[in-house]
């Protein structure tokens, strides 16, 4: 396993998030969006902002927060995000949800009252430019990330189930005093998950864990083919048996 090492090898806690207040909201709102640019072409050796994220020219629509005025909650199996602005988090409290070509100013959460649900997000960009959230951008279990910028989140990815797939994407961390930020995190014990062909910068994270911290029971762990800037050990993976990691 080649990692790119950018931080003093020293083996720091992890942040454990807890998951958001059960509230009941209003239903969803319905969304239809005009056709949106294809994605930009393709970004090279690496990820990079120029070629993950919302595509340019995408005209945007911005949708009323529906939960607590800090998040728009979907309840509709199937709904498609096709074009949208969220100013503010995404809740998922529905299965096979799509969000594309998409702008998400809090974090995109398939979590909600211990149930988990499944959903696709590609092309879209997720994160605050004002401030630094501690908090993960995206989670939980059951959904594919292709194509994402994450940016102003001190974790990118927190995984705490199975079946996740995050490919060709772009995280830049963040952190505030006392976080402990990471590019990819378990949190339980979770099985299928691939982490391929990413860029994650670190160096504007004083306060680091590791671009990959997979340290909780993890079964059928691919991690490949990623540019990992910093941490401290860069790349950590334990208690995952038959883990591949190569190439990064």
């Amino acid at each position: 396993m080649a990692a790119l090492l950018a931080g003093a090898l020293l083996a720091t806690a992890c942040t454990r998030t807890s998951p958001p207040p059960t509230t009941s909201p209003p239903a969803t709102p319905t969304v239809t969006a005009t056709p949106s640019p294809s994605p930009s072409a393709g970004c090279g050796k690496y990820p990079t902002p120029a070629c993950t994220g919302v595509p340019p020219g995408t005209k945007l629509t911005e949708l009323k927060l529906n939960m607590d005025g800090e998040t728009l909650r979907i309840t509709k199996p199937g709904t498609v995000l096709d074009a949208v602005h969220v100013p503010g988090n995404l809740l998922i409290t529905a299965n096979d949800v799509t969000i594309t070509n998409s702008q998400i100013d809090g974090q995109i959460m398939g979590v909600y009252d211990n149930k988990r649900y499944s959903f696709d997000v590609s092309d879209s960009t997720v994160g605050p430019t004002d401030r630094c959230d501690t908090a993960p951008g995206i989670l939980d279990a059951g959904f594919t990330a292709t194509r994402v910028h994450i940016r102003g989140h001190g974790d990118g990815f927190s995984v705490s189930g199975d079946n996740v797939t995050i490919k060709d994407s772009f995280v830049l961390l963040c952190s505030n005093s006392g976080d402990h930020s990471d590019g990819i995190q378990s949190v339980g014990a979770s099985k299928n998950l691939t982490f391929h062909h990413n860029t994650v910068d670190q160096r504007k994270a004083p306060s680091h864990t590791a671009p990959v911290f997979l340290v909780d029971p993890t079964q059928g762990v691919t991690v490949t083919d990623n540019l990992l800037i910093g941490g401290t050990y860069t790349v950590q993976i334990r208690t995952a048996p038959g883990a591949v990691a190569r190439n990064n």
